[in-house]
């Protein structure tokens, strides 16, 4: 099919774009994800549709990303009402179901003369629905590392199919991906489920790697599975979308739905992710037992070290809600420890100053400086994860080999790892809640026969995500924005950078914005940046 190119529009070109009527898109990506190469050997005819984006052009500028639908390659398929029309749980509702019309902004800040924007499609139940009850065979599966919440998405899931869809047949794939091929499933019902959000974990057990797109494909064509929940983070919605390419090649009556998980919050366009503020809350219990250890002793130091392999939103967070940290050191924001102005000359002072310091230090932050110091060679995981060297200890002991060459300065540090703590417990109660609405989101897509797509709140608003969109890059802090200069004024740290790298760095921001915007309006293709944050989709 042909492309319909929707002309740019800055402030200039609104005018000219307000006479354009709607125009389906179709936009060819860059490449295929690494996983997608068994389905790739099929003929180009039947992987033609894999290599297209769903965009809606309309008026002043309007950027529709849309999500997939089963009709796109079954288009004779019935519809039938919603039964959440009968749910007596509903009949207090003042509208039971979203408007097919309403989509959700990406961007909500903007000047009087922009361009609306990209949108996404709403979340909620519609009208009617692809799927009858009694013919709805669902699977669900959890991927890749602990996160508070999990076992709470796996029990809401379970029991909005049942209560609100009236459908019975619910299984649980144990050990993530390789589970599909290499394990039989758990029949899970709202019995079963009941207490499971009282745990940490997930009951149905997770792994790293295991994803072989032909075996899991053949799983669920085998057991007749037609609704899938895949819950994960970037890596494994990466190889969610391969797996819905695949569903879609062969032709299959089968909705691929992704949920999206990562106590890091590095994933793009969301708010955040679930199991972020269980996270930063437990963190504060580290941070406080690591205060009271530095404030008890002659110079004291306390370091903590929580996660966040890449982005370090746990420790900015953290930091924030704590006020005792005296220091927070995360990926996106380089430091050095020698010289003027280095790290180890600012805690002399603090120690001098105060007495005692807290050093927040996320698990990703100054690898490049172990590395160079220890020769380090990058290896990989299962997932294909840079494994990570120990920053914490390696801070400590560079802290402690520095205070020995001073005379007449003893310091007593304290080095606290809370990492798998963390991780490892029950959601909180804004996590819980949060979970659930997921849950339930995640449902009504797939029962509306969207497929090939990922939910979350965008901007507050719940909405269905393109997979590509949440896999093509991670989402970081912004070092350039005002919520780290927060942490900066919280800590009284000095930001380890010159005046050149800043303005360096908000140029480069600013490019990454203009560029995504024309790019995607003028349906040119979109190359991701692997440094670009959450607000600036693709460049």
């Amino acid at each position: 099919m042909e492309s319909v190119r929707v002309a740019p529009a800055p402030a200039a070109a609104a005018a000219a774009l307000a006479e354009q009527k709607l125009k389906l898109i179709e936009q060819k990506t860059e490449s295929l994800p690494p996983a997608a190469a068994a389905a790739a050997k099929a003929p180009a005819s039947a992987c033609k549709w894999a290599m297209k984006k769903k965009l809606v052009g309309g008026d002043a500028g309007y950027v529709l990303e849309d999500v997939p639908h089963l009709t796109d390659y079954l288009p004779e398929l019935p519809t039938y009402p919603n039964p959440l029309q009968d749910n007596p749980a509903y009949s207090v509702v003042k509208q039971y179901f979203v408007n097919t019309d309403d989509t959700v902004t990406q961007k909500i800040v903007v000047h009087r003369t922009s361009a609306r924007g990209t949108h996404f499609r709403r979340a909620g139940p519609r009208q009617r629905v692809y799927f009858q009850s009694d013919e709805v065979n669902a699977a669900i599966v959890t991927c890749g590392g602990l996160c508070p919440g999990l076992n709470t998405v796996i029990r809401e899931l379970v029991c909005g199919l049942y209560d609100m869809y009236g459908i019975t047949s619910v299984v649980g794939i144990e050990g993530g991906y390789k589970g599909f091929y290499s394990r039989n499933t758990v029949t899970l019902t709202p019995k079963s489920v009941n207490d499971i959000h009282k745990r940490g974990g997930t009951i149905l057990g997770t792994s790293r790697g295991g994803h072989d797109t032909a075996k899991i494909v053949d799983s669920l064509q085998d057991r007749g599975i037609n609704q899938v929940y895949i819950i994960g983070g970037d890596g494994t919605q990466q190889g969610a979308s391969v797996i819905y390419e695949e569903v879609r090649r062969r032709g299959l009556k089968c909705a691929v739905v992704g949920v999206p998980k990562t106590i890091d919050n590095d994933i793009a366009v969301i708010d955040k992710s679930f199991g972020f503020d269980t996270a930063v809350e437990e963190a504060q219990r580290a941070i406080n037992a690591a205060h009271v250890e530095a404030e008890s002793a002659e110079n004291g130091i306390g370091v903590v070290k929580l996660m966040g392999r890449n982005s370090g939103f746990i420790a900015m967070y953290a930091t924030l809600a704590s006020r005792d940290v005296d220091c927070c050191l995360i990926p996106e924001s380089p430091f050095y420890l020698e010289g003027k102005g280095g790290l180890l000359e600012f805690i002399q002072k603090r120690l001098k100053d105060s007495g005692h310091m807290v050093i927040v230090v996320a698990e990703g932050a100054g690898q490049d400086l172990i590395a160079q110091s220890m020769n380090f060679v990058d290896t990989q995981d299962a997932s294909g994860n840079k494994l990570l060297l120990d920053v914490g200890l390696w801070l400590s002991q560079k802290i402690k080999d520095h205070f020995k060459k001073k005379t007449n300065f003893p310091i007593t540090l304290k080095y606290i790892d809370p990492t798998y703590m963390i991780r490892a417990v029950r959601s909180n109660a804004s996590d819980n809640v949060y979970c659930t609405l997921l849950a339930h989101s995640a449902l009504h897509g797939a029962m509306a026969g969207y497929t090939g797509y990922t939910v979350a709140p965008v901007n507050g608003r719940h909405a269905y995500i393109p997979f590509y969109r949440i896999t093509e890059k991670q989402n970081k802090v912004v070092i350039t924005d005002r919520m780290w200069a927060r942490v900066l004024c919280s800590t009284n740290q000095p930001c380890f950078l010159s005046h050149e790298d800043v303005e360096n760095m908000k140029h480069d921001d600013d490019e990454r914005h203009h560029l995504h915007n024309t790019q995607l309006l003028d349906g040119s293709p979109a190359k991701c940046s692997p440094d670009c944050n959450g607000s600036a989709a693709v460049v």
